[in-house]
């Protein structure tokens, strides 16, 4: 049942109180220094990835305990596979293992799994697992997991483009039809609400190329840390940011 209050412990153990209507439906987040974090400590970066895994695990839990009703997670770019093949083979391996050890406790909690990407180039063993968990979770009714995976928005929005432009060709579409909505219903994450919160840790300021279409409007919180050593505490700053933003849409409060 929803109640009146979020509530938020942060780090000096001050409880901070969020009206629900101020709290983020959707947050996005770009998992970012995995790589870093590793060389900093002398390891591989196959290192940086387990724990960077680590850091979702947590994450997701947290999300799910605050009744986020969608986590979007950059599990993978369409630009990552110009990595070196060792380090693309490793992170095309993590799903499954992730999904191996964590599918249990999604579906115990009642989580349900999507993806946002293509298949296409993507290795067998990685399909199956990402087909696995979004079918045994296909009737989960709490909070959604996307996992864009072979995900980059310039791809997505020209697919968008193509799909409308044939109907347009085909005499099933006429070009004033086209608006926003439509637009929205033929990207990979058509049905989802468009985040309002977007998370990127790392110290980096930019997008790279995640969901342009749908962070229109959405708020910015970066933070200088690794995501390896991203943490509750982070996670609840971030919300605790976005309660207190003045989000006006382009309108002028009177």
């Amino acid at each position: 049942m929803p109640f009146a209050w979020k509530k938020i412990l942060k780090k000096n153990n001050k409880t901070v109180k969020i009206p629900p209507e101020r709290m983020p439906k959707h947050i996005a987040i770009i998992m970012d220094g995995n790589g870093r974090w590793a060389a900093q400590r002398g390891l591989p970066r196959t290192a940086g990835h387990h724990a960077g895994m680590a850091a979702l695990r947590r994450t997701i839990r947290a999300a799910n305990d605050l009744g986020i009703k969608v986590l979007t997670v950059y599990a993978f770019s369409t630009e990552n596979w110009n990595r070196p093949a060792a380090e693309v083979d490793f992170l095309m391996r993590l799903p499954s293992e992730f999904l191996r050890t964590d599918l249990p406790e999604l579906v115990a909690k009642n989580v349900k799994v999507m993806m946002s990407g293509s298949y296409e180039g993507l290795p067998q063993h990685t399909i199956e697992a990402v087909n696995e968990a979004i079918n045994k979770t296909a009737n989960n009714t709490g909070m959604i997991l996307n996992f864009a995976l072979n995900y980059g928005s310039r791809a997505e929005i020209v697919k968008a483009v193509r799909e409308i432009s044939q109907a347009v060709a085909a005499g099933s579409l006429q070009v004033d039809e086209i608006n926003e909505e439509m637009i929205s219903n033929h990207l990979y994450t058509a049905g989802l609400p468009d985040p309002d919160l977007l998370i990127r840790p790392s110290g980096e300021i930019r997008l790279s190329n995640f969901l342009l279409w749908q962070l229109a409007y959405a708020e910015l919180w970066f933070v200088d840390i690794y995501w390896p050593d991203f943490t509750r505490e982070h996670l609840l700053a971030a919300i605790e940011a976005f309660s207190q933003r003045d989000r006006r849409f382009g309108a002028i409060k009177l």
